[in-house]
């Protein structure tokens, strides 16, 4: 056992509200993301919903998903929407040039979309095409869905099958300027964003939330620019980045086959998110000191490389507890900073990078990324609480990171909600947690964790990682003593 941490729990006392939209997803034309994971069309072997297949349309209702980003990604800046409406039969097809030069057939376009995020109950974003598409055809595309009147778009829009228009709170314009939507200058972008969102028009009552193209990681010049020339025009500045061991330019290492090393190389570097988040909010405060700009991190997680034998172009991979823990040291960092971060979207959704879900045909599975999204969702749009505490020192090859991660929030019944992740790849620890400022009657809890360090779940045995009832504590004194298995997401309910 590693030292005992001390923690202390202010229960009265909350630190700003943790937005839902930070448990938001992203799903861009790429590999099987939205055909096969998220549209069949008509295919009859798989059950669906208006060509939306339906378990995974359950799935991921039962995540509360708030948020559903689309159609990229590289994707979007090669995307022209008009391609994508209209009878399927005489829609445009092309080649996805990014994303292994398979045929687009785009039968899932605008309508299709709206109807999976109107089934899901989610909130719509949209990502413009700054790239290669025109200022016009954006301005269109707005008309097109939110329009209410007389109008070309609107009226093109009816004769498509839909009458009223759809709400669309959130519109990027363009994505990664700076790379593959344009290899930009930033302050070039900042001249294209301030021209192309002066025709992201608010019809009616729909108010659209506009979002710049931010900065690659650690650049932190490209947020200064963005946000002196133009961050008047802006509601929100993206932000991207993705934790993988080794350099981006190297080959990607596998999923599965990794070492205790290469675990803890994707530890340290998930870490980094918070000195990330915290140097780009500071460059922020310099333009925007009462924070109206949010920080929107629309594309994170882990990349690792495809598994044996798929479409390099897929980016298709297997995930563990390694992946399960990224995602909860991730929503435990994005709580700390629910000042300024107002959205982030995993990158993506199904099948593609660390996907919640994968899919083989009619089969489908839940990943150790999926659990941690259910187990936090407790999280959404709650009062963050004070949580005070040390954490034992992770350390190898002279580097050190904290061995635990925790949060806490408040629900509207007043349920205190923890979350601790323990990142060692073999060492159990044991936490005690002084609670102060309310008294609880119960405590329930739950544990993701694996019994080896590569398990996964797999099409033939779907349920090795996942979510069982966690017992391994005492509460006496005020006082609630844990013990936290090794690589180990857990969560607790405590009730008044």
């Amino acid at each position: 056992m590693a030292t005992k941490p001390t923690a202390v729990l202010n229960a009265d006392l909350t630190t700003g509200t943790i937005n839902r939209n930070i448990y938001g997803h992203f799903a861009e034309h790429l590999g099987r993301c939205i055909y096969e994971g998220l549209w069949v069309g008509d295919n009859p072997e798989i059950q669906n919903t208006g060509g939306i297949r339906n378990d995974v349309l359950e799935a991921l209702r039962n995540l509360n998903i708030p948020v559903l980003r689309w159609p990229g990604g590289c994707f979007a800046d090669e995307y022209h929407w008009k391609d994508g409406v209209g009878p399927v039969e005489s829609r445009k097809r092309m080649v996805n040039t990014h994303w292994g030069c398979v045929v687009e057939d785009n039968s899932f376009g605008t309508h299709e979309y709206m109807h999976l995020v109107e089934l899901l109950g989610c909130e719509p974003y949209i990502n413009g095409n700054v790239g290669s598409g025109t200022v016009q055809e954006m301005s269109e595309w707005v008309e097109y869905i939110t329009f209410e009147g007389e109008s070309p778009m609107a009226n093109w829009r009816r004769e498509n099958g839909r009458e009223k228009p759809w709400k669309l709170k959130y519109f990027g314009v363009g994505n990664e300027s700076w790379g593959c939507g344009g290899n930009m200058r930033p302050e070039y972008y900042a001249d294209l964003y301030r021209q192309f969102q002066t025709y992201v028009r608010n019809y009616g009552d729909n108010k659209i939330y506009r979002i710049a193209c931010g900065a690659n990681v650690d650049d932190y010049r490209w947020t200064e620019v963005l946000m002196e020339r133009a961050g008047n025009h802006m509601d929100g500045l993206s932000l991207h980045y993705y934790t993988y061991p080794g350099l981006w330019e190297d080959e990607k290492k596998p999923a599965l086959q990794f070492d205790e090393g290469i675990w803890f190389e994707t530890m340290f570097k998930a870490y980094f998110m918070d000195e990330l988040i915290t140097r780009h909010s500071k460059v922020m405060d310099k333009f925007d000191p009462k924070k109206r700009v949010g920080i929107i991190l629309d594309e994170w997680g882990t990349w690792f490389g495809v598994e044996p034998g798929t479409n390099p172009g897929f980016l298709y991979q297997q995930s563990t507890m390694r992946d399960a823990l990224v995602a909860g040291l991730h929503f435990n960092i994005f709580h700390n900073h629910n000042d300024r971060l107002h959205m982030a979207n995993i990158a993506q959704t199904i099948n593609v990078l660390q996907a919640v879900a994968l899919t083989d045909g009619p089969r489908m599975l839940l990943t150790p990324t999926y659990h941690v999204f259910e187990m936090y969702k407790v999280h959404q749009d709650a009062q963050q609480v004070q949580l005070n505490y040390d954490s034992p020192e992770y350390e190898m090859d002279g580097r050190s990171i904290n061995q635990v991660s925790m949060t806490a929030s408040k629900a509207a019944d007043g349920t205190i909600n923890l979350g601790i992740c323990n990142v060692h790849h073999a060492d159990a620890v044991s936490i005690s947690i002084e609670l102060r400022g309310q008294t609880f009657s119960s405590i329930e809890g739950r544990v993701l964790t694996s019994a080896e360090l590569r398990d996964c779940n797999t099409f033939d045995n779907p349920d090795v990682v996942k979510p069982v009832p966690f017992t391994a504590f005492t509460i006496e004194d005020g006082v609630l003593r844990l013990d936290l298995p090794a690589r180990s997401v857990t969560s607790l309910a405590l009730k008044a």
